[in-house]
């Protein structure tokens, strides 16, 4: 009779004995796998997640970046370049700028590479007589936004004043009951009214705009400007005026930096901290899915190795249950003629065979669990992502290892049996 004949007589006639070792194998093999593949779809979910949520971040800075950009831009310029002499303090008093600098100022600033400010616009304003209105009003020369070098071209925040036209405030066209096509005479130039502004609430209602170059020759400027308006660029950091005085002090040094309108600031400043926080709770979210990785991964260190452990054990009692039952067939078998390397073959191939079917039954239901309590996206096919080859190679190596370790004391202790002596107990 061949030793696999014996073997397989072996597992039919202890049928239980058999289920019962392949069920070890199978729950050690089991739990291996199913945790593997379980921390393997966290850390794809993990990945999905934060590829969503960093999308999300990415898609809100952009629609923060645009908002941020209308908001400014509805505000108006916020960024005022004035002389180095001109004295502050009577300037937030009177709102005139009485100083002058050169009108090529702002076109060198607008060939230089500054990315701080933009939208740049060149004014002359000061407080003057209109006499033929017998009228103080705040006239202003304003001509088309400077285009800056290597820059797309971009909508202006207040549109050119042609040559011969006039737009005016509300208090002076309500004073004077003028309204938009009718021709008036400013200190002997004709004009004719082409926009007249609703009420601001600022000194824009007494103000009359006309072309630049008109504005400078009527109030003797030529080739002067009072001011240099611009919008501050978003992309300044936190200490936005102080970059910009530097940046502006290097190309213009002959002019000095204000900032107004704090309703801007503050709505920067709000929307920048509603972005750094989609960006903190980014990385918050990425935190806590790497805490509860390392949550499961720590649970299956400790599980893993107590579940193996236990199979382990009841492998091993087991077949020492076996030979025990059996020791009256092994001692005829060995006076039959069976070597003692025979009888220790035969426990220890059937743990192997035990295993090697044990681990295919359990990586297959390892892999159940895992794709079933993974709970992958069903636009993730599991078996693309989570079956492993390798997986199922170690499965085939360490379940039979088990279980031909479990079983090897047993099967020594059976080896060992003097067949003269089992037989005179029998």
């Amino acid at each position: 009779m061949s030793l696999f004949h014996l073997i397989i007589q072996e597992m039919q006639h202890r049928k239980m004995n058999f289920l019962l070792g392949l069920l070890s194998v199978v729950v050690a093999v089991a739990c291996l796998v199913a945790a593997l593949t379980l921390l393997q779809a966290d850390e794809i979910q993990t990945e999905l997640i934060l590829e969503k949520k960093s999308e999300e971040v990415k898609l809100a800075g952009a629609k923060l970046e645009d908002a941020m950009r209308k908001i400014t831009k509805g505000l108006g310029f916020n960024i005022l370049i004035l002389p180095a002499d001109e004295d502050l303090s009577e300037f937030h008093l009177t709102g005139i700028v009485t100083k002058t600098m050169p009108e090529e100022n702002v076109t060198k600033l607008a060939n230089s590479d500054i990315v701080t400010v933009n939208h740049l616009l060149p004014m002359v304003a000061k407080k003057v007589t209109w006499p033929e209105k017998e009228c103080e009003v705040i006239l202003t020369g304003t001509r088309g936004e400077v285009p800056q070098m290597e820059r797309a071209l971009k909508k202006p925040l207040q549109q050119q004043v042609p040559e011969g036209a006039m737009v005016l405030g509300y208090q002076i066209q309500k004073k004077l009951g003028l309204k938009a096509g009718d021709e008036v005479e400013l200190m002997g130039k004709p004009f004719k009214v082409t926009l007249t502004y609703p009420e601001r609430g600022t000194a824009d209602d007494s103000t009359v705009w006309i072309n630049l170059k008109q504005a400078q020759e009527l109030l003797g400027m030529q080739n002067l400007v009072n001011a240099i308006l611009a919008l501050e660029c978003n992309c300044a950091t936190e200490d936005r005026v102080a970059e910009i005085r530097n940046d502006v002090g290097k190309i213009l040094p002959g002019t000095q930096i204000i900032e107004r309108g704090p309703p801007a600031l503050a709505r920067a400043e709000a929307r920048n901290k509603a972005h750094a926080t989609a960006v903190a709770s980014l990385e918050q979210e990425k935190a806590n899915r790497i805490q509860l990785i390392e949550r499961h991964a720590d649970f299956a260190a400790v599980l893993v190795p107590l579940v193996v452990l236990g199979c382990g054990a009841w492998i091993g009692f087991l077949s020492l249950e076996n030979v025990r039952r059996r020791a009256t067939e092994i001692g005829i078998l060995r006076a039959i003629g069976l070597r003692s390397s025979q009888v220790f073959g035969i426990f220890i191939i059937k743990a192997v065979l035990i295993g090697l079917i044990g681990a295919l039954l359990g990586y297959f239901l390892g892999y159940g669990i895992g794709v079933t309590w993974g709970k992958l996206p069903e636009s993730i096919h599991p078996q693309e992502v989570l079956f492993s080859g390798r997986w199922l190679l170690l499965s085939l190596v360490f379940a039979p290892l088990l279980a031909s370790l479990a079983s090897w004391v047993p099967a020594l202790m059976a080896a060992r049996q003097d067949p003269a002596t089992i037989l005179q107990e029998g």
